[in-house]
């Protein structure tokens, strides 16, 4: 089964879930006690997915490769006292450093082993597989970049590939094109995905920051490439690239664009933080013309709301003269923090070519608890966004 195959199933899984983006493809995690579930109204930790069951699995493929491998002391050096106080990423890396003490100590002859191991065992969970090249493989170039091509195939390496970028950086680069020619879309999308200068959850390219032209080659080669996802990561690579270079980005972004509606696509998204900020350039390459046209009428939105509650909000559009034409409709919240200043976030409602002359939009907002942001109770702020422009604000209490 291959990545794509286990992401299918997992959406299709009865119960909730936290997800997470690997490989552009979006891996649920089903919740087993529902009840837990409907009392708590959170999904189930990500961390969790390393259950003594797959810790079973591994070690039983892996001794098909390595009758020598000790399964029990492997799942006691996993499930060790201070299990339960890690979290995922230390999760993963503790499994990682439990692989290389029950392992072969020569590393290429580890690598004989976790490379057929790795086949039937696709996911993201399975990440430490490449977590393994990247702890342990740093001086042995050449046999772990044909492990990290290998591995990425079925979870993926984009993380694990990183400290070699930085410690061979030409070497890697080089590298990295060929791999963007590959006939793999896995590994032509590591390609891309490898490079981002701001990874999520991964360690930052701090070189790349300053200097993106390294990179260009690698999204020139793949940004008219046959999988969407690969082209996903193209327009993430340069949505990172925008938040350090936006004239670089803007630059390419005409160049590309009216070339094939998948490029135009890959242009778009890859401009989406550029439109959210409201950069002029940005609006106008996209057809966004100034919305001096419209006046907001009827603006309401809830007064005091508690956490956990839903923000509901509504407006009317109105054109005296003509049709509302090409309008990018968002709202900035204005989030509290701590330190009692707001920190605003762009959310889109809609995008069109409006042919009417006025339109009512009804909205909600959720502040139910998640992991990303910690809500403070006070005055916050919701404008209205016309084509990147602010045209009205109102204000709202979280208790």
């Amino acid at each position: 089964m291959d990545v794509a195959d286990r992401a299918t199933q997992e959406a299709k899984a009865e119960g909730w879930g936290e997800g997470i983006m690997i490989n552009n493809i979006l891996f649920y995690i089903p919740v087993k006690n529902q009840v837990s579930k409907a009392r708590t109204n959170m999904p189930e930790p990500l961390k969790n997915l390393y259950t003594p069951s797959l810790i079973d699995n591994l070690s039983r493929s892996i001794k098909q490769r390595y009758p020598a491998f000790n399964s029990r002391k492997f799942k006691q050096f996993v499930f060790d006292q201070d299990w339960e106080q890690r979290e995922l990423k230390q999760r993963l890396r503790h499994i990682t450093e439990g692989l290389y003490h029950h392992l072969p100590t020569s590393y290429p002859k580890a690598l004989s082993i976790l490379k057929p191991t790795a086949i039937n065992l696709c996911g993201f969970e399975y990440m430490f597989f490449p977590d393994y090249v990247e702890l342990y493989g740093l001086e042995h170039f050449d046999k772990s970049i044909g492990a990290l091509e290998h591995f990425t195939k079925y979870s993926t390496s984009e993380m694990a590939v990183r400290p070699f970028i930085i410690k061979f950086p030409k070497k890697m680069m080089a590298q990295m094109l060929r791999w963007s020619r590959s006939d793999n879309h896995h590994v032509r999308r590591l390609a891309s995905e490898g490079c981002r200068p701001r990874l999520p959850w991964a360690m930052a390219l701090p070189e790349f920051k300053k200097d993106p032209s390294p990179i260009l080659k690698i999204l020139e080669q793949l940004k008219q490439d046959e999988s969407e996802y690969v082209r996903r990561s193209v327009a993430n690579n340069l949505n990172d690239i925008s938040k350090d270079h936006p004239k670089l980005v803007l630059k390419l972004a005409k160049q590309w664009l009216g070339v094939h509606s998948d490029t135009d696509w890959l242009v778009k998204h890859a401009c989406r933080t550029l439109l959210k900020q409201g950069e002029a350039k940005a609006m106008s390459l996209f057809g966004f013309k100034k919305a001096t046209h419209i006046t907001v009428k009827k603006f309401n939105l809830d007064k005091s709301i508690k956490r956990g509650q839903s923000l509901h909000f509504s407006f009317s559009l109105n054109s005296p003269t003509k049709h509302l034409a090409k309008l990018r409709i968002e709202y900035r919240l204005g989030f509290l923090r701590a330190n009692g200043q707001l920190s605003e976030k762009v959310f889109k409602i809609s995008e069109a070519d409006y042919q009417d002359k006025q339109r009512h939009i009804v909205k909600s907002h959720s502040f139910k608890p998640i992991s990303t942001r910690r809500y403070y109770p006070g005055k916050h702020s919701l404008a209205i966004v016309l084509n990147g422009d602010e045209v009205c604000k109102r204000y709202f209490y979280l208790t």
